[in-house]
């Protein structure tokens, strides 16, 4: 199974953290990120979105059909995350448009099996994969690529 964490891109200030928009260079970020990954999943992945709307901006600009789930909420546990996505058992390629701080939380606990904080920037992607070689599990981290990567010169 692979997972992508994706962190949604810029996003503006509010009092209403769920109506956020995507700000302009939010806009770009997820229009980016989204190219780069369109031209690397699978044809059946499926893609996972909070209910903020700046989640839902980003996942849009990867794919129009997305599904919507409270579980991926900014305030998520990494345990609800988990069974939101049904890892590692899934068997699909999982595409969530989520939030931090249960992006890093949730990287930092399946790589390095650590209860850490890992920052992770608006509009990064975290690519990981699950497999079982000679009887153990493994996780690896396949990618990790920020906006700023896909853009020369910033």
């Amino acid at each position: 199974m692979d997972l992508i964490l994706w962190r949604h891109a810029e996003a503006e200030e509010g009092s209403d953290d769920l109506a956020r928009a995507l700000t302009r260079r939010g806009q770009q970020q997820a229009s980016q990120m989204a190219a780069w990954l369109r031209d690397r999943l699978p044809r059946d992945f499926i893609l996972l979105a909070s209910e903020a709307k700046r989640s839902q901006q980003t996942a849009a600009l990867l794919s129009k059909r997305y599904t919507v789930l409270p579980e991926l909420n900014p305030d998520a546990s990494i345990e609800a995350v988990m069974q939101a996505v049904n890892w590692p058992e899934a068997g699909k390629t999982i595409v969530l448009v989520g939030h931090q701080p249960y992006i890093g939380r949730l990287s930092a606990q399946l790589l390095g099996e650590q209860p850490l904080l890992w920052s992770v920037k608006k509009g990064a992607v975290w690519w990981l994969s699950h497999r079982t070689r000679h009887d153990l599990e493994q996780v690896r981290l396949k990618v990790m690529m920020t906006p700023s990567m896909l853009t020369p010169n910033e």
